[in-house]
């Protein structure tokens, strides 16, 4: 391997960010999702220069990025997300459709594996951690896709996706405990054992939350964002090694900025802790240090993911038949959940399921004791990008519908004649006393 010069790797490197940012504008046009082109741009780059980078272990460098761009793309949700009465349904919908097809497509998943390795020696255990990564929804490809569709409709994706995140970390690292204890000499922790320590990462979280919103409020100096952060990532990475389900931490304290009313205002002491001036400047700059920071590492992520690609992995049959058997039972899950919790306004959300950033972020962490060595890397690959088209075609074909409606519309203007304004009340206005009518 010939070494990589420093102004080599620079010039490369913001290249690609260069690219990735027209790679965002063509998929705002085209609905290809960006980090597709991201893989491919990956994979481009392996095949062109295989001398300088086909020997070099990116396995370290893609469990970091994976991790970081975790933390900022599920910051950058909670940050989106407004919680309000009228918001309860549509969330706990969402966080519903969430938890059962995660644990539907897990359970279905892993007959598939079992029913192809059973016989090579997989257990059921090993069957459900290699099934679970599969079964989680990729908000690193959701929610920078779904910006163009109907509020409602993209709200429900920002929701879904962000809880499947968590939700499905959370499932992972339950089912991984039982290995972990074995390594270590220690008891497994029990399921209510769990659901303490989840508790206790709520409270943890919350606790943490008000401390560090009326603290950094009270910071004059100017750079303050990028410390916040640091702080959160070393909440999380502390989290990690006391077992706690840390991405709760980071979900708790974005929902709690982008919410300071609901959290601070039940309570008069508590409601006069807050500068609103002073959070609406962080919660201004944080958003955007979030967002730029996400599209960074994630642009990173998937084109270095691109690199450890092996392209002959997708053309055993093997691997086409379980990984299609898969993608089927993902769809098909879908579609019962959404008919019977939605209706039948199912596009395209039947068909944004894609699979992505913490899926291999999980393989990468399924522990030694449950490593099954005749399982297929390829299946991997073929359901994110299988998953990924489907979800492409999808949404082309939703903008078609939307722009055939627009054109058919514009084709048959209503008669204004038989229209009249509708009243307006202006009476709870300052300073308005008349209303229109």
């Amino acid at each position: 391997m010939e070494e990589l010069g420093t102004y080599p790797l620079i010039i490369a490197a913001s290249l690609i960010i260069i690219i990735s940012f027209f790679f965002n504008e063509i998929s705002k046009r085209t609905s290809i999702p960006s980090v597709l082109m991201l893989i491919v741009l990956g994979v481009v780059l392996k095949l062109s220069f295989a001398d300088k980078v086909g020997d070099i272990d990116f396995t370290y460098l893609l469990g970091l990025l994976g991790i970081v761009g975790l933390i900022m793309i599920v910051l950058e949700a909670a940050l989106e997300l407004k919680l309000s009465r009228d918001q309860m349904v549509p969330i706990g919908k969402a966080m519903l459709i969430a938890a059962a097809g995660l644990m539907l497509s897990a359970w279905i998943c892993a007959e598939i594996l079992l029913y192809f390795y059973g016989a090579g020696g997989m257990t059921t255990e090993s069957a459900w951690l290699y099934a679970t990564p599969l079964s989680i929804l990729s908000s690193a490809i959701i929610i920078p896709s779904v910006g163009s569709l109907r509020k409602d409709k993209k709200e429900f994706h920002i929701y879904e996706s962000t809880f499947s995140d968590i939700l499905g970390i959370i499932l992972f690292y339950y089912l991984t405990g039982p290995f972990d204890a074995a390594a270590k000499g220690e008891d497994p922790t029990g399921l209510l054992a769990y659901s303490g320590i989840l508790v206790s990462t709520v409270l943890i979280a919350l606790a943490g939350s008000y401390v560090l919103i009326i603290l950094f409020q009270k910071l004059k100096s100017h750079v303050k964002l990028f410390l916040l952060i640091a702080v959160l990532l070393l909440a999380y990475s502390i989290g990690k090694i006391y077992h706690l389900s840390s991405l709760i931490m980071i979900l708790v304290f974005g929902l709690m900025f982008a919410n300071i009313n609901l959290f601070f205002g039940w309570w008069a002491p508590l409601k006069k802790l807050i500068q609103p001036k002073k959070i609406a400047e962080i919660f201004e700059g944080l958003h955007i240090v979030t967002l730029e920071t996400a599209f960074v590492v994630r642009t990173f992520f998937f084109v270095i993911f691109g690199l450890t690609i092996v392209p002959s992995s997708l053309l055993s049959a093997e691997v086409a038949i379980i990984s299609i058997l898969i993608i089927a039972s993902i769809y098909l899950i879908r579609f019962v959940l959404l008919r019977i919790f939605v209706g039948k306004d199912l596009l395209p959300q039947l068909f944004i399921a894609p699979r992505g950033l913490i899926t291999v972020l999980l393989f990468s962490a399924i522990p030694g004791g449950a490593e099954f060595l005749g399982f297929q890397p390829g299946i991997l690959l073929f359901v994110i990008i299988g998953t990924s088209l489907i979800m492409t075609f999808s949404m082309i074909q939703d903008k078609k519908r939307a722009g055939e409606a627009i054109r058919k519309a514009e084709e048959s203007p209503v008669d204004l004649s038989i229209w009249s304004t509708p009243g307006v009340d202006l009476s709870g206005m300052e300073g308005g006393e008349a209303s229109a009518h």
